[in-house]
């Protein structure tokens, strides 16, 4: 376990969560959640089945709000707004859907329209290939089998470079290859930015410097 300390210059962005909470009624996921985490450093989320894993990544994304407490996403120190904090944040989750009659380049150019950019093609395409789809990527999403997606779903996370990539069971429907893909581009990625896994599998967990415990 790995010590958290400031660094000596502002970061080019953190993220900071202090006493996050999230219930639904009378149903109480997590509380006091607490961490703060900078480029280089990777945090794992576990926690039982039901004990808000998704959910607090979601939070984080910006997609639905906490309960109580705070998020702060922070860029060269000065706070993102939730709505911006899409920018600013890639993910990969079990729930994340994209369009069955349409290509992976194609999925891949809407998104990117959708976040405003305009990307060329050769790169989109390269991006496929870097996930292992080379060969598949003007098939249709809808022809793809569940590996095959989980990797899409990693190229949308990285298409706009975030500094931040949210993980939810990341290796999910993999096969060995994939799993070696997906372990290889965590690694390169650890250097360029933050990354939150939440899972239970052993494997996904020992890649967090630190872990927090949602069953704590």
């Amino acid at each position: 376990m790995k010590t958290e300390t400031m660094s000596e210059q502002t970061p080019a962005h953190s993220l900071e969560l202090k006493n996050v909470a999230k219930h639904f009624g009378r149903t109480l996921l997590f509380k006091k959640v607490n961490f703060r985490i900078v480029p280089g450093e990777i945090i794992a989320v576990t926690g039982w089945n039901g004990s808000g894993k998704s959910t607090l990544l979601r939070i984080i994304a910006g997609l639905i709000r906490p309960s109580a407490g705070e998020v702060k996403l922070l860029k060269s120190g000065a706070s993102v707004g939730r709505d911006e904090r899409r920018k600013f944040t890639g993910m990969v989750s079990p729930a994340l859907a994209l369009y069955d009659e349409l290509s992976a380049v194609e999925n891949l150019n809407f998104l990117a329209s959708v976040r405003g950019m305009d990307i060329p093609e050769k790169e989109i395409v390269d991006l496929v290939s870097a996930v292992g789809l080379q060969g598949w990527e003007h098939a249709l999403y809808g022809i793809y089998s569940s590996g095959m997606k989980q990797r899409l779903k990693m190229a949308q996370a990285l298409l706009h470079k975030p500094p931040l990539l949210l993980l939810d069971e990341p290796f999910s429907n993999l096969d060995s290859k994939g799993i070696h893909r997906f372990d290889s581009l965590i690694n390169e990625r650890r250097n360029a930015g933050m990354i939150i896994i939440a899972s239970n599998e052993q494997r996904e967990i020992e890649y967090g410097d630190r872990v927090v415990n949602l069953s704590e």
